[in-house]
């Protein structure tokens, strides 16, 4: 199973890749990270692969609009998340390009594909799960006619995308996808963590796709400030989170950041900061190194009794019990 990667203006030869079958009995976690110091820019992709699942990803960062030209030999079913910037992709064998925005994902059936894809010189990041079908069939619903319709398009072997139309990243799935790149397990204990955590993503990725498209009501560059200010406190977590200072600092206003945020990610920005807290708060008790106070520190409380009070609000448990 190979993967080619050209340069569309010189015909130079980027990237070659060789993959064990999705379908081999690769019962134990491989991994590999690939870098390209290239004349076009720079990237950067972690892979992690075992039985039936392949897990990409990585950014890019280019000096300008690009056009790379590629071309597998492979049958895979693809959870694609764009995280950030825009590409489009032209496959030989597709009607029409496939293109993917900010924060949007889809689940595409790619069979031995050709085509040249377009890349936006902002650079981008991006998270694939690519799925063996024998993999991905176990956990598609016959109860629904988009996805019957998208299990008759591979068993005849033509490459198609589940919806014409991508959705909007959830929460959820961010979530998700963080404990997966974050993922410190060996051994076995990695390949059931990232199995199971790839099929609740593929949970959520089939619950949002088979339901039409949620019209948001806010301008672009307000979606885009949200996520940036959701990626903010994602990295910040232990600095104070006060609307007005996120507002002015993302140039928006508290109007707009609350009922755009609540919109998009289903919560507040307080309970989504909290949350992001008391979760990161919990593994690091439990991987045992750290004690209560340490980790209350970390965490940016300023005692570890009001610690103590909001973990066991948000679990109910001390975190004593948990150490």
């Amino acid at each position: 199973m190979t993967l080619h990667l050209y340069d569309k203006d010189i015909n130079d030869l980027i990237l070659e890749k060789k993959y064990p079958l999705p379908a081999s009995e690769q019962r134990n976690v491989m991994e590999c990270t690939t870098s390209i110091d290239h004349n076009i820019g720079n990237a950067y992709y972690k892979e992690i692969y075992f039985m039936g699942v392949h897990i990409g990803y990585g950014n890019l960062a280019l000096n300008n609009k690009t056009i790379v030209s590629f071309e597998s030999d492979f049958e895979t079913v693809e959870m694609h998340f764009a995280l950030k910037g825009s590409n489009s992709t032209y496959f030989t064998n597709f009607s029409e390009e496939i293109s993917f925005k900010p924060f949007q994902h889809n689940i595409m059936y790619a069979n031995s594909l050709k085509g040249k894809m377009v890349w936006d010189c902002k650079g981008f990041e991006v998270f694939e799960v690519n799925l063996s079908p024998s993999f991905f069939k176990k956990y598609l619903p016959e109860d629904t006619s988009i996805f019957n319709s998208f299990r008759k398009i591979m068993d005849s072997g033509c490459s198609s995308m589940m919806k014409s139309q991508n959705h909007q990243i959830s929460n959820e799935m961010y979530a998700i996808i963080r404990d997966i790149i974050q993922c410190n397990r060996d051994g076995i204990y990695k390949r059931m963590f990232l199995e199971a955590k790839v099929i609740e993503l593929l949970l959520l990725q089939l619950e949002q796709l088979k339901d039409p498209i949620s019209q948001t009501k806010l301008k672009k560059q307000d979606v885009e400030k949200m996520y940036a200010i959701r990626d903010h406190i994602t990295q910040n977590m232990a600095e104070p989170c006060l609307l007005i200072d996120l507002a002015h600092q993302f140039g928006t206003n508290e109007f707009t950041l609350k009922r755009g945020f609540k919109e998009l990610f289903g919560t507040t920005v307080f309970s989504f900061w909290n949350d992001i807290k008391m979760q990161e708060a919990k593994k690091l008790l439990l991987r045992g190194d750290l004690n209560v106070s340490e980790v209350s520190n970390m965490m940016g409380f300023k005692n570890s009794r009001h610690f103590s009070t909001s973990f066991k609000k948000h679990f109910g448990q001390s975190p004593s019990q948990i150490c």
